[in-house]
């Protein structure tokens, strides 16, 4: 049962990034559009400035879950590296702890911007400048909910199954990265 909600969790987290990919593709045609019209046409990209701010917080959030998934998130894995070769037990209950503790702020980052997402989407309020460039809000608070949540339930796929962390930082011991 737990391997088979990782395979779907898994996947969706793969999606995701995926599409956090094509918003970073789709915020350098933006940039090089705005350089381009700006030094040749004399005609910038009005609302590039708004079109990043908004692109960057979905490139982050589309992109967590996957992060989790491959043991990439930032941290220092210094102490549990040390401690795993000398006591690997120690070290896996750690790696459980830690998990644990981040499957929890994932859980409340998710319940605190639900409420968020509900009020921007009846609301229907937007972010930019008023005749140049405007976006609704509620996208952008939905992705970081789905995102959230679905990096807590990779965080608790982590502690119950003990997938995925130790195989990742054996690996990352033999290559050396």
């Amino acid at each position: 049962m737990i391997r088979a909600l990782a395979r779907l969790t898994n996947g969706i987290a793969i999606a995701a990034n995926a599409v956090g990919t094509l918003v970073v593709l789709g915020l350098v045609v933006v940039v090089n559009y705005d350089v381009f019209g700006r030094n040749f046409l004399g005609q910038p990209f009005m609302g590039a400035v708004e079109v990043v701010q908004f692109s960057m917080v979905l490139i982050v959030f589309l992109q967590l879950p996957d992060v989790v998934r491959v043991g990439r998130l930032t941290r220092s894995d210094g102490f549990l590296v040390v401690m795993g070769g000398r006591y690997p037990g120690v070290a896996r209950i750690l790696r459980r702890i830690i998990n644990a503790v981040s499957a929890v702020f994932m859980l409340l980052i998710a319940i605190t911007i639900w409420p968020e997402f509900l009020k921007m989407l009846a609301s229907k309020d937007y972010f930019g400048v008023p005749g140049v460039f405007t976006a609704l809000w509620w996208p952008v608070k939905l992705v970081i909910f789905c995102s959230a949540a679905l990096a807590a339930l990779i965080f608790v796929l982590k502690v119950l199954g003990g997938i995925g962390d130790e195989a990742i930082h054996v690996a990352h011991q033999e290559d050396g990265t």
